[in-house]
């Protein structure tokens, strides 16, 4: 394992050796996020698996630090990693970036 024999670490060591790596994985997931983040756009279409695997579409309408807001076709509202998302293309039609109104669930 790439040189480190851990039978010869104190509990001590291995204990920074642990915050290390969970450090170290944090920043690269966020730094996933924030380039994922970076290829969305408001307005943009998108979709996503939801928790029971079935396949959501709807427009990107806020990007948050860690998450994207999207508006479902279906009405609902959805707070997604960006990880997660991909964007839709719709056949002949081109993604102008353009604003669609939408109702708010009451």
């Amino acid at each position: 394992m790439h040189g480190i024999d851990l039978d010869d670490l104190s509990e001590a060591e291995l204990i920074a050796l642990h915050d290390a790596v969970v450090d170290r994985l944090h920043f690269l997931h966020q730094q996933k996020t924030t380039h994922a983040l970076l290829g969305l756009s408001i307005g943009e279409r998108v979709m996503f698996e939801d928790n029971s695997g079935q396949t959501q579409a709807g427009i990107v309408i806020r990007r948050n630090r860690k998450t994207v807001t999207a508006h479902g076709d279906n009405g609902r509202q959805w707070n997604v990693s960006p990880q997660l998302l991909r964007k839709e293309k719709l056949a002949g039609e081109l993604q102008s970036g353009e604003l669609v109104p939408f109702s708010r669930k009451r």
